[in-house]
């Protein structure tokens, strides 16, 4: 934890340095000095509420969308269209048998989905979902707290969460939750850091890593435009590390069975089923705040009526919104793609996604100061230019690179020849293959007489 502190100190103290040259100067942080500790208590059970509500809907959709993608109708028996069904299953597990295998620790079997449930519920701590409204007779803004780092806390956060895994698969006592406890903890450790890395370029931006400040620097332009590489990082990262189709590595029927929690029962793997899901809604949460405006309306909303649709409880319907954008986006993910090979996995984040996001940020950089020196605080007409500039170098660069693929992709047609009588039989050309051309046995055995004379060895010239 040390090491974490020194690290996010170390950025905050850079970041405060640039913030008068990269941010506006009336991005405010949340005001909390109205909020008591009763009421932040409340927010807390509410912020609880809402995800494992959210949790028990969004499971519910995931089965409906895949049923009707591949023609049948998924659950349709608990409740209206089978809307209880998730429930149903969650008292099913709660009732079921909690087995606890021979060898495993005990002590550590029971504290691995532990910490990786509540690690998920605190990352949403620091999520900003709405503005200021009244609560109780008191002033407060829709999130439950905010610090001037607080997007490292979140990656913070999430990797003390790879402890649950890792320790639930050793407790274990089993070879295999073993293989998918270390397979499964590569895996969110080496996507992490392109996801911290994609989100550089948002702080370049808003002169700021708390979240609240990143929402209020977005008033006149989503930093999905600006950082719009960022944001296809971004979204390859989110689903790497929350183990989801087509990135779910962490389990595998032919070779590992149920990954690291194969050993786990009853209310021990839901909670790890549950912590899965809220690291869904937070990686999509923390993807809204960052990259779509948070809880600000759509441009062409937000400036109806002075801007009405952006005051009091609106904010909380616009970031619901987007937050099931990105939940539609996963279950699409699943219901349409194919696993990828785990060592094409690692080998596309480690050989590919780090080192072009590292170019990126400084790519961002050059791009930040050049917006700052020619063009001053208007924003959004040097991200016009900027980005239709890179766009059309972009284009240039595919165009090229796919010329010289498709010329390097036309086959050179070299037929193979075959003998058909080689194996005693004659065999028919397959594509690509030509027949060698044969001597007719009459023609050969008249050849032969006339080029020898009489009493010569036939069987030795024909051999």
């Amino acid at each position: 934890m040390s090491l974490i502190a020194s690290l996010a100190a170390g950025v905050q103290t850079g970041v405060e340095a640039i913030a008068p040259a990269l941010a506006s100067t009336d991005n405010p942080v949340a005001d909390f000095s109205d909020t008591p500790w009763w009421l932040s208590l409340v927010k807390a059970v509410l912020v609880l509420v809402f995800l494992i509500v959210n949790t028990l809907l969004v499971i519910w959709f995931e089965r409906r969308v895949i049923g009707r993608m591949q023609f049948r109708p998924g659950p349709n028996r608990a409740g209206p269209f089978g809307v209880i069904q998730s429930l149903t299953d969650g008292l099913k597990l709660l009732l079921k048998e909690d087995v606890t295998p021979k060898n495993a620790d005990t002590f550590v079997f029971f504290l691995a989905p532990i910490i990786a449930c509540t690690m998920a519920f605190v990352s949403f701590a620091i999520i900003p979902m709405g503005a200021m409204v009244s609560m109780f007779g008191h002033r407060t803004p829709l999130q439950l707290t905010d610090t001037p780092v607080a997007v490292l806390l979140v990656l913070a956060v999430a990797g003390v969460g790879v402890y649950g895994i890792v320790l639930g698969g050793w407790s274990s006592g089993s070879t295999y939750p073993l293989l998918g406890g270390l397979r499964s903890t590569a895996q969110v450790i080496s996507y992490e850091i392109a996801m911290g890395l994609s989100l550089v370029a948002v702080f370049m931006y808003s002169g700021s890593m708390s979240t609240s400040q990143i929402v209020a620097s977005q008033k006149s332009l989503w930093f999905i435009l600006p950082a719009f590489f960022s944001f296809l990082v971004y979204v390859v990262t989110m689903v790497g590390e929350t183990n989801r189709l087509p990135f779910d590595l962490a389990e595998g029927e032919g070779e590992l069975g149920g990954g690291f929690h194969t050993e786990y029962s009853s209310m021990k793997f839901a909670m790890f089923y549950l912590g899965e899901y809220i690291n869904m809604f937070t990686v999509s949460a923390l993807a809204t705040t960052m990259f779509l405006g948070g809880w600000q309306a759509p441009p062409g909303i937000a400036a109806i009526n002075a801007g009405m649709f952006n005051q009091g409880w609106w904010g909380l319907l616009w970031f619901i919104i987007k937050l099931w954008l990105f939940m539609f986006f996963f279950v699409w993910l699943r219901g349409s793609l194919v696993r990828v090979r785990y060592d094409q996995f690692m080998r596309f984040g480690w050989k590919f996604l780090i080192p072009v996001t590292m170019l990126w940020v400084v790519a961002v950089a050059f791009i930040r100061g050049a917006q700052l020196a020619f063009f001053g605080e208007n924003t959004r007409t040097a991200t016009v230019i900027v980005v239709g500039v890179i766009a059309a170098l972009a284009l240039a660069v595919a165009w090229v690179w796919d010329g010289k693929r498709a010329a390097a992709a036309v086959p050179v047609l070299r037929l193979e020849e075959i003998d058909p009588f080689a194996g005693g039989y004659p065999v028919p050309p397959l594509p690509g293959q030509r027949l060698r051309e044969q001597i007719p046995q009459a023609v050969g055995s008249a050849a032969i007489t006339a080029s020898h004379p009489a009493g010569t060895d036939q069987e030795a010239i024909r051999g």
